[in-house]
């Protein structure tokens, strides 16, 4: 069984990402919309729908839809459009599929979450991260009893954190770019790691800056705000530590897993080989980059096909997401929402 789907937006990313996804997943694309008539007409005969709008609440009403995929941008405010599209949706009894950042606040995301119940329909939010197998594998290897549970989590990521002049996301193209980028490594950190209790951030001059967080579960974390690294260097770097054995997984595509174990026998100024037991021996995972598969395509390896995959799957099962729902999306904002206060300050995320 495929679902029927409409899909507003129109655009480079949508093109890029998102459309080639539908075809991995059992997604019957029926329409198109977007503002402007003519790109809603290219894409249709692109990607085989059978009708183009213009306008999403006539979509909504002429055609009998099972889902709704939206990518769109922003408000002259430059708020997402998100909130009021999904609601929208969900009202015509579709469930939809959301790009990120889905809101520029916790109140848009419960008032969402606020419909979702009314409707029975749900959201799920794009958040690529937590789609990556990288940190999917990551996640199931936190999990397991022999990695001891989670102790603490660093994560690297290029980001500019706004100074207090920048801070009006109204007017400031800053705060936008911030709203825009901080779902990515708070997304990891909510996927992985659960709800962050307290949190604190200072800011350098130039722009980074490093948070220190508390989470619910006893764990601590860090996350390494680099703006100002060279743009040839590695972007992002997510290191998890359990008990007696550690995770990391590089630009979101290489895994190494430390297992529990030691190097040579013989003990501390005895050891005459660097080298332990194979058992003991990291574990490394890593595309290989040769081959025609579908793990080395983009849209895999940066999670939007697992996003749409497992989308359509809740659908068809008629089950709430367990990744990319409102309820990460609503710590994703008290995350954002954190940033308001000013650097050194100790905000509290969950009492």
């Amino acid at each position: 069984m495929n679902i029927r789907a409409g899909f507003i937006g129109c655009g480079g990313h949508a093109f890029r990402n998102i459309y080639p996804c539908l075809k991995f997943a059992p997604v019957n694309l029926i329409a198109t919309c977007d503002l402007v008539e003519e790109r809603a007409t290219e894409f249709a005969r692109t990607f085989g729908a059978q009708r183009p709008y213009k306008n999403h609440v006539d979509m909504l009403k002429q055609e009998d839809l099972d889902v709704v995929f939206i990518v769109t941008g922003y408000d002259e405010r430059n708020r997402p459009l998100y909130p009021p599209l999904a609601i929208d949706c969900m009202r015509a009894g579709c469930d939809v599929w959301i790009e990120k950042p889905p809101a520029a606040s916790v109140s848009e995301i419960e008032e969402m979450m606020a419909v979702e119940e009314e409707t029975g329909k749900f959201v799920l939010v794009g958040v690529k991260k937590a789609f990556f197998p990288a940190i999917q594998r990551m996640k199931e290897i936190t999990e397991r009893e022999e990695f001891g549970g989670i102790s603490s989590i660093y994560l690297k990521y290029p980001q500019y954190i706004p100074d207090e002049t920048e801070k009006e996301l109204s007017t400031s193209k800053r705060m936008r770019g911030f709203l825009d980028h901080i779902v990515h490594p708070g997304s990891v950190i909510d996927h992985v790691c659960g709800k962050i209790e307290h949190l604190s951030y200072e800011r350098s001059l130039n722009g980074g800056g490093v948070v220190s967080m508390n989470f619910k579960s006893g764990a601590t974390g860090v996350l390494h705000m680099t703006h100002g690294r060279s743009g040839t260097s590695p972007l992002e770097r997510v290191e998890v530590i359990g008990d007696g054995a550690n995770v990391i997984v590089d630009n979101g595509v290489k895994l190494t897993y430390y297992r529990p174990g030691s190097r040579g026998s013989g003990g501390y100024g005895r050891a005459l080989s660097f080298m332990g037991d194979d058992s003991d021996a990291p574990i490394t995972w890593e595309p290989e980059w040769s081959l025609g598969q579908l793990y080395n395509k983009q849209i895999f390896l940066l999670g939007y096909a697992f996003e749409v995959i497992e989308f359509a799957e809740c659908v068809l099962e008629k089950k709430k997401p367990t990744r990319g729902n409102l309820e990460s999306a609503r710590e994703l904002m008290k995350l954002y929402e954190a940033f308001m206060h000013a650097p050194g300050t100790i905000v509290t995320l969950n009492p």
